[in-house]
């Protein structure tokens, strides 16, 4: 009657899905993994995982219903149970582990080790009958709240942590429903009582009982089936969505470069027609000639920018790590930025105090850095206003900080500040041109060092960028490439010609 039961409400795949496996078993097949392999050795890893995972609770349900047997019942009876109990716990515990540590790709392995669980199971199972039934007997007639509690702990555990497995989960339910049913059809025998008596009542609710614990593995069962769906869903759309990001990149690249290179002979011609090298050109040229310079320049930037994007989003950007001086980085990333700064009639005014301040990092890469904040500080500053560059140290961490006076960025815009293709004025009308990317790729570069790059919103007009790195050390002597000029006076470095 109970392995009826369990027929009728598990799922009708499940059961061909572990037939078919056990056929296999028994015909000794050695084959290549297949997907319905795959799904098999998955099912066993994670039963093998949640059971070892419950090793607690059971070691503690065993050590309290032997305490009970032996102190209220047969101390010889708890003695040998205890031993069963523990040699069969050394047995699952083994078989376990190497379930764990089985190579995927082994079907033939998993099959063998899926024997010694089901070996494993029944031997468990038997155990626990076997302690419920011999201490019914001692009792003699009666409610039985022990042993049938008992079997109905040991039932809802494994409806909760056997449900991977199907023939694991039917063998246990089998052997406890059983000796679930066995022990008031038992006594109702032994007492010929009649269909008033309270055994029959407890007979019969002993079957609700199992309908109730049968419900429950089907309920935990199919949840779990359901969740290994979810999982291969997104699983592949994961894959689906990286191979659909890898040709995205991989088009971006090629575009990139392929434009890069006209592009370059374009702007050079352009940039000699626009020199007068062929002639002084008329004034109405020279402003369309001015215009297409201009717009090469921004083309040219933009393609650098989506090469250098790529690179770091499939983990290719090379970055040369060795000791930099920090004031000789800042010093020649404002020399590179001052004719740009000019033209927008700002002023870059750095500020260093009197030491040289040594950090790891990439000289090219935080330059790039640098250069994306100072132009966005130039470009966005007022006509004829300063744009201040200081270096500061504190707690083993070097600050650049470049304070403009902008437009003045609030502090929660700074995810779309530092989002690809992101403009924070994003109307077709706004005032200053851009790609979007130059902040989300000075942001990766940062990670990458293990440093920071931020902004604070000034008290007055404007915004405070900021770039941090870590492990900066102090030296007293060390030859720059680049005299000192105006570090100690806090002047404009106007004319500072950068190292090579």
């Amino acid at each position: 009657m109970k392995i009826h039961m369990l027929s009728s409400v598990m799922p009708q795949n499940s059961r061909a899905e572990d037939t078919a496996v056990t056929k296999k078993i028994s015909q000794g097949e050695r084959s290549e993994v297949t997907n319905g392999d795959a799904d098999f050795i998955r099912q066993l890893k994670d039963f093998a995982e949640i059971t070892i995972k419950s090793i607690t609770q059971r070691i503690v349900g065993f050590s309290a219903a032997l305490a009970l047997a032996g102190f209220y019942y047969s101390l010889i009876l708890a003695l040998i149970l205890a031993a069963m109990i523990s040699v069969a716990e050394i047995y699952d515990f083994s078989v376990l582990r190497r379930i764990i540590r089985l190579d995927s790709r082994r079907s033939d392995t998993a099959r063998s080790l899926y024997i010694q669980l089901l070996v494993s199971t029944i031997i468990s199972s038997s155990i626990i009958v076997s302690y419920a039934v011999a201490v019914a007997l001692i009792q003699g007639p009666g409610s039985h709240f022990i042993s049938l509690f008992f079997l109905f702990s040991a039932a809802i555990f494994a409806a909760m942590s056997n449900h991977q497995v199907f023939l694991v989960l039917l063998i246990r339910l089998s052997l406890y429903g059983l000796a679930f049913a066995f022990i008031p059809i038992y006594d109702v025998y032994a007492t010929g009582a009649d269909i008033h008596s309270e055994l029959w009542a407890q007979l019969f609710a002993s079957f609700f009982v199992l309908y109730f614990v049968v419900d429950c593995s089907r309920v935990h069962r199919a949840l779990y089936k359901e969740n290994v769906r979810q999982l291969d869903d997104l699983r592949h759309q994961q894959e689906t969505t990286a191979d659909a990001l890898r040709v995205k990149s991989d088009f971006l690249s090629t575009m990139s470069h392929e434009l890069r290179t006209p592009l370059t002979s374009i702007r050079g011609a352009i940039d000699i027609l626009g020199s007068g090298h062929f002639g002084e050109l008329p004034n109405r040229m020279k402003s369309v000639v001015s215009i297409a310079q201009r717009n090469c320049g921004l083309l040219i930037s933009l393609i650098n920018d989506i090469l250098d994007l790529q690179k770091i989003e499939s983990g290719n950007m090379p970055y040369t790590i060795d000791k930099i001086d920090v004031v000789d980085l800042v010093g020649h990333s404002v020399a590179a930025n001052e004719p740009y700064a000019e033209q927008l009639g700002i002023k870059l005014d750095f500020i260093s105090e009197s030491k040289n301040i040594v950090a790891l990092g990439d000289f090219q890469r935080l330059s790039q850095v640098l250069s994306n904040i100072l132009s966005n500080a130039a470009k966005f500053s007022a006509p004829k206003s300063t744009v201040t560059i200081t270096i500061s140290e504190s707690e083993g961490r070097v600050r650049v900080s470049v304070c403009d006076t902008g437009i003045g960025l609030e502090e929660a815009d700074a995810a779309k500040v530092f989002d690809r293709f992101s403009q924070i004025d994003a109307t077709e009308s706004r005032s200053f041109s851009g790609t979007g990317l130059g902040m989300n790729i000075s942001r990766r570069i940062m990670e990458a060092h293990g440093g920071l790059i931020s902004y604070t919103k000034n008290a007055g007009p404007g915004t405070t960028f900021f770039i941090e790195l870590d492990g900066a050390i102090q030296i007293e002597e060390v030859v720059l490439p680049i005299q000192s000029v105006g570090r100690e006076t806090g002047v404009s470095i106007d004319g500072l010609v950068p190292a090579v």
